[in-house]
């Protein structure tokens, strides 16, 4: 397939700029690929597609507060420095991105506040820098945390507000590590996941820390030349067993996002059953692709020509998805990050 297949024209006004509230008001366009049924619904109404003994695995990772704001030294100039992931634990050592890049070079210092600064001690790319935080800084997690703001998408044209921080994290975050969202997870609620746990539904998850590569434009028309930036994942034993077993047992498996589905499709054996592993993947799914452990698919709307996009495509079939994503925009659903939401069954 090619990147222009994945075109389609997505207005300004479609895109959500904030969430619905409470966040399982969402609305749920669930599309049955047996049967081509189109249904819409509210996003609460997600568990009466699943039945006892099914599993739910949704990604933990915890989004960062990755956009930090600094004075570089003697010229007291503004500095955005957006971290992207950690390096090196025992030197403090980080892979960030720099605004203004042009003057930030290698023995630089930008400080953040009187405990916090950073040294450049490399340039990776025209803006990327690693650097070094300071050794009395405590947990850098923490600190960043504590003074940084959350790491919106560029398509969200607005400022950032304080409750973007509570509401551009899932309830299921847990690990540091990520730069965006998995969006899918942002629409469960605490009484939706109590109501899913009551029913049978066994709760699992992975880990995947969403890098800023999610943004990145494909470049290249033939998909199979495009290469995914490597981002950090674990698939827990406790995860590999519970999914392994719905398979045996015929079951279904719901995954929770694109991130999700990655990381599982990233740890299959040889008899196409899950295993327990950790790692960098860039696997890069499009049409055509054959699903090993994702048997149904919670995702949102997606960016035209996004390799989300193009995961969705291979999951509900490339046809399907443009026929649906038309109606969905007639129908008025809203998209991406803080939109509406899908169910492939």
């Amino acid at each position: 397939m090619k990147l222009s297949d994945f075109k389609y024209n997505l207005p300004k006004t479609a895109i959500a700029k904030h969430p619905v509230s409470p966040r399982d008001k969402a609305k749920l366009l669930v599309y049955n690929r047996a049967t081509n049924e189109i249904e819409n619904k509210k996003f609460s109404n997600v568990v009466d597609y699943m039945s006892k003994g099914d599993v739910l695995v949704v990604n933990q990772s915890k989004v960062m507060q990755a956009r930090l704001y600094g004075k570089k030294e003697r010229t007291n100039a503004k500095i955005e420095v957006f971290v992207l992931r950690e390096l090196n634990r025992q030197e403090n050592i980080w892979d960030v991105i720099v605004d203004p890049a042009r003057k930030v070079r290698i023995g630089n210092r930008i400080y953040f506040n009187d405990n916090l600064w950073c040294e450049v001690i490399d340039n990776t790319t025209s803006r990327g820098r690693t650097v070094r935080f300071n050794e009395d800084s405590g947990n850098i997690y923490e600190a960043i945390e504590n003074i940084g703001q959350t790491p919106l998408p560029p398509y969200i044209k607005r400022p950032v507000e304080a409750k973007d921080k509570d509401n551009y994290q899932t309830i299921f975050a847990k690990q540091d590590g990520s730069v965006a969202a998995p969006t899918a997870g942002l629409h469960f609620t605490k009484a939706l996941l109590t109501k899913i746990k009551r029913k049978g539904i066994k709760v699992v998850d992975v880990t995947l820390h969403i890098g800023l590569g999610t943004f990145r434009p494909v470049e290249v028309e033939d998909l199979t030349k495009h290469r995914m930036d490597s981002e950090y994942f674990e698939v827990h034993q406790e995860t590999a067993d519970a999914v392994n077993e719905a398979l045996k047992s015929k079951k279904n498996i719901f995954v929770v996002g694109t991130s999700t589905t990655r990381a599982l499709e990233s740890s299959v054996t040889a008899e196409g059953f899950l295993k327990a592993n950790s790692g960098w993947t860039d696997k890069f799914i499009f049409p055509p692709y054959e699903f090993k452990i994702a048997k149904k698919l919670i995702t949102n709307f997606h960016q035209p020509e996004s390799t989300l996009m193009m995961l969705t495509a291979a999951f509900a079939g490339y046809d399907e998805l443009m026929k649906i994503y038309k109606k969905a925009l007639k129908d008025k659903y809203r998209f991406l990050s803080y939109g509406d939401a899908m169910l492939i069954l």
